[in-house]
C-alpha cells in the first residue's frame, strides 16, 4: 500500500496546476508524474511516491453526487493547511509569490513555536492556506 498523500480539490485547476508545478520541484524535489494544466487531474511524485495531487472540484462533485451543494462555504476560519519544511523560508516565500501565491503572513521567527522556527503563510491560487517553515 502506498503512503497517504493529499489530493486537493480545486476550482481553479489551471492556475493551481501552474502554481504547484512551479513550486513543488524546488520546495520538495517532486516532479510531475501525470497531468497538465488542462486537468482534470495531476500528481507530483518523489521517488515514485505521490506527494500531492490536484483534482477538478466540479468533477469530484459530479462523482460523489454533491453538484447541488454550494461550491464555496460562507467565510470561516481555515480548517486545513499544507505545510512545507524548507531550507530558507524567505527564499521559498519569494518563489511562491512569484508564481501566483498570495501573502497571508510575512516571514517571522517563532521561538514560542519551537527553537529556531521561522514561518511564512500564503494562499495558493484557490485560496488554500500554506505554511512554509524552517528550523
Amino acid at each position: 500500500m502506498d503512503a497517504p498523500y493529499n489530493r486537493l480539490l480545486v476550482a481553479r485547476f489551471a492556475e493551481c496546476f501552474e502554481f504547484y508545478d512551479a513550486v513543488l520541484p524546488p520546495l520538495t524535489g517532486a516532479t510531475l508524474a501525470k497531468g497538465s494544466a488542462g486537468g482534470p487531474y495531476a500528481d507530483w511524485e518523489v521517488a515514485d511516491r505521490a506527494v500531492l495531487a490536484l483534482c477538478d472540484r466540479a468533477l469530484m462533485a459530479l462523482t460523489v453526487g454533491t453538484v447541488e451543494f454550494p461550491a464555496e462555504p460562507p467565510a470561516v476560519q481555515d480548517s486545513t493547511m499544507l505545510v512545507f519544511r524548507v531550507a530558507d523560508v524567505d527564499e521559498a516565500l519569494a518563489l511562491c509569490l512569484r508564481n501566483g501565491g498570495v501573502l497571508a503572513a510575512v516571514a517571522t521567527d517563532r521561538p514560542a513555536w519551537g527553537p529556531n522556527l521561522r514561518t511564512a503563510h500564503l494562499r495558493d491560487p484557490d485560496g488554500r492556506l500554506i505554511e512554509l517553515q524552517s528550523s
